[in-house]
């Protein structure tokens, strides 16, 4: 009888899922911190860092606060630019080094032909996973607005850019955190814009 009655409790329970957060709303930092009076603004609903007119000195980042371990993050970008190193990237169970401009962790990458790549960002410094240039020919929308999915659950790191997933990559080194914050990037030594809107989180699990 007991367990009769288990099952049709678990039948009339609904099930509940955590539905996605907006971490950006649009119009303020709320939430996010960093160099908000020279690298970053907000412009036209969109958080946008580096300048067409002005080589960006050093890699920049703004960052959440709250340390997540298994997450799905949905976002949008766009990057353009003109002189060096056109590059930018999402950080994804990072930090901050203390007293430095520079973060360490993993990246989900883009720009400079490395879009839909993880990179280790200040740690291994290496291209950790990465679609092949056909693939990645095929997908990028190039001066445009693409869509990052990122999905972290336990040593397993997944991208999707545009829908199609182009990093599968499962860590192998216990001594890597997996857990951090998240940050925006845009990469010094270039001039360049980068912007990202729509950024929503999903957490995962309990």
């Amino acid at each position: 009888m007991a367990a009769r009655a288990l099952l049709f409790l678990l039948a009339i329970t609904p099930v509940t899922w955590a539905q996605p957060a907006r971490l950006f709303d649009g119009k303020t930092f709320a939430g996010w911190e960093g160099d908000t009076k020279t690298t970053w603004r907000i412009e036209e609903g969109a958080i946008v860092g580096g300048s067409l007119d002005k080589t960006v000195p050093r890699n920049e980042f703004l960052c959440t606060s709250e340390p997540l371990k298994d997450f799905e993050l949905r976002l949008q970008y766009k990057l353009v630019g003109t002189e060096g190193f056109v590059n930018g990237g999402v950080q994804i169970r990072s930090k901050r080094v203390p007293n430095h401009h520079e973060m360490v962790g993993y990246q989900a990458d883009l720009g400079a032909g490395f879009d839909g790549a993880l990179y280790d960002e200040s740690r291994r410094n290496k291209m950790l996973a990465q679609p092949r240039k056909e693939l990645l020919d095929k997908i990028l929308k190039k001066d445009d607005w693409n869509e990052y999915r990122i999905r972290c659950e336990g040593p397993r790191i997944q991208l999707w850019l545009n829908g199609t997933q182009t990093v599968d990559y499962t860590e192998k080194d216990p001594a890597i955190p997996l857990e951090g914050i998240i940050g925006l990037q845009i990469h010094g030594n270039c001039k360049a814009v980068v912007r990202f809107k729509d950024i929503d989180l999903e957490k995962l699990g309990k």
